[in-house]
């Protein structure tokens, strides 16, 4: 299941004069698009795109711009995904607008999806299509075919092999789920313009020249599944941002970096891993040619691995110090967990009592989990230090009594 469109979606929930207008929504700090509604990709902007750059299509064409509002964005996926849940036996959110759904025991699949993609709608006012196939890469290239062909009103299901080999006689090699554009490239010197050509190479060539990765996506595509709900465990964890305004000062660069290291610290706990090391790196804008220009990155090689936000918080900001120089305007800063672990090797001479750390972690997480991030360090500051530019936010309707839709109703 995947949300149409998602982040254009959410602001016309709210904003019914959107219909049928051109909608995109722009990265951190107003950068670039990262979301168009379909009446944008018509008019040919592509995502990625710099906001300067289609400063004179917005004018000509009326095209609502909006800076991101992951706040409401978050919320409404919560709603889309607590849904859903009451509907489907078993799911598996894959990100904020996407979730896999098991189907094991549903007799009548398409009746089933008929009713998530009209309750997800009724229940949240945002649109989302449904793809039913055997495999996960399938039921992918379905969901495409869902959203591409008015005919199927939302819901495709490849139930039989007579319907998937036409699926993959349609559906560009490009276009597969988990094969990029290098692959992709090779594949096509190969003659193999489809998906359902890839299906015809031996699979000897795939996993030699494709690896196992690329064999487990051939197999699904035949029909076998093999990617399953766990997925692998990140090898390294990045947390970085670009400033909206640039900062000079080192109390304000503590801020945003013990505040990357702390999300970093989350991201460890969540997959139970440790870091062993981490890398710290501050930049300056290189597009102001009329400033001085500086980059520099530390690494930092942790005593004992570990899941604490004190000690990573610690120990990033440490590095900071090492690299920090004044005289500059950074512009953007970033904190990556560059060595992660899942057995701890403790040290001898180690002071810590990691029993009650993380006893005292679980509970900030327990309690951030409930509230938001209602708990931090207080170096973490009021997150001044790095606040994004967001001159066209809309305002956050399901989550600030003070920013609720007001309905005006006249007799």
């Amino acid at each position: 299941m995947d949300c149409n469109n998602f982040y254009a979606s959410c602001e016309r929930v709210f904003n019914p004069s959107l219909n049928g207008r051109p909608v995109v929504v722009l990265s951190n700090n107003d950068g670039c698009v990262i979301a168009r509604s379909n009446e944008a990709k018509a008019l040919g902007i592509p995502m990625g795109a710099p906001a300067y750059q289609i400063k004179e299509l917005v004018e000509k064409h009326g095209i609502a711009v909006f800076s991101s509002n992951y706040t409401l964005y978050g919320d409404m996926s919560a709603r889309v995904m607590s849904i859903l849940s009451s509907l489907a036996p078993d799911i598996e959110v894959y990100s904020i607008d996407e979730a896999f759904v098991n189907l094991d025991g549903v007799k009548d699949y398409q009746s089933l999806g008929t009713t998530i993609v009209n309750k997800v709608y009724k229940g949240t006012g945002i649109p989302v299509s449904l793809g039913i196939a055997p495999t996960r890469t399938l039921a992918k290239m379905a969901n495409k075919f869902a959203k591409k062909y008015p005919a199927y009103k939302r819901v495709c299901c490849i139930d039989t092999d007579d319907k998937r080999e036409k699926a993959l006689r349609l559906f560009s090699i490009g276009d597969v789920w988990g094969i990029g554009r290098r692959q992709a490239a090779k594949l096509e010197k190969e003659g193999v313009k489809t998906a359902y050509d890839f299906t015809q190479l031996p699979g000897s060539w795939v996993r030699k020249y494709m690896t196992v990765v690329g064999e487990r996506t051939w197999k699904e595509l035949r029909g076998i599944p093999c990617i399953s709900e766990n997925i692998t465990p990140r090898k390294q964890i990045c947390t970085s941002r670009s400033f909206g305004q640039m900062i000079d000062c080192i109390e304000q660069m503590d801020e945003a970096v013990s505040t990357f290291a702390a999300t970093c610290a989350k991201k460890l706990r969540e997959q139970k891993g440790y870091a062993v090391s981490l890398h710290v790196f501050i930049i300056t804008n290189r597009f102001r040619e009329d400033l001085p220009q500086y980059w520099k990155s530390v690494s930092v090689n942790l005593p004992v691995p570990t899941d604490d936000t004190l000690e990573i918080v610690h120990y990033a900001l440490s590095g900071l110090r090492s690299i920090f120089r004044t005289g500059y305007q950074y512009k953007k800063a970033g904190v990556i967990i560059t060595e992660i672990t899942y057995n701890v090797q403790h040290n001898l001479f180690d002071t810590v009592d990691r029993g009650k750390r993380e006893r005292l972690m679980n509970a900030i997480d327990s309690i951030n989990g409930k509230h938001g991030h209602s708990v931090k360090l207080a170096v973490q500051g009021q997150g001044n230090g790095c606040k994004l530019k967001q001159e066209q936010l809309s305002k956050h309707y399901t989550t600030n009594l003070g920013e609720i839709i007001e309905i005006n109703c006249r007799e």
